[in-house]
């Protein structure tokens, strides 16, 4: 069986920090894989306010759709856990790019890596839309 592989960035550009809680544990007694997730999408939010925007909605005017994720894990997570998400950008392209998240514990383990996709999206048009320049500058 072929296992996710995730490139990482040259560079993260942010750092978020998440304690993990008694609500994140599954029956394995470790962070769910379903909490994972919910880090990424809160790291992801903690850096778009980094660079000064709102919210996922309001690029310039326009929103985001994620259009892929994937976790690689390394090490369980369990309650109460101080966990740093570096966040990168790469993967650029004219709509979109891609987010990658490391996952280190306070021991210095690597607990998890993962990536989303996304493009960004006009709402009031339903379309598809350019990346926004502002974006692009904040983030070379």
């Amino acid at each position: 069986m072929s296992r996710v592989k995730i490139e990482e960035p040259d560079k993260y550009l942010f750092t978020a920090k998440i304690t993990t809680r008694i609500t994140d544990l599954n029956y394995g007694g470790h962070v769910g894989n379903d909490r994972i997730f919910a880090f990424m999408h809160d790291a992801r939010v903690q850096f778009i306010k980094s660079l000064g925007y709102k919210d996922e909605m309001n690029f310039d005017g326009l929103g985001n759709i994620q259009t892929d994720a994937a976790i690689s894990y390394k090490a369980e997570v369990f309650a109460y856990e101080e966990l740093e998400i570096e966040v990168g950008v790469m993967d650029l392209n004219k709509y979109g790019c891609d987010f990658v998240y490391r996952f280190t514990k306070s021991d210095g383990k690597m607990a998890a890596i993962g990536k989303t996709g996304i493009i960004f999206f006009d709402y009031e048009k339903r379309k598809i839309a350019n990346m926004p320049e502002s974006f692009l500058k904040k983030i070379e």
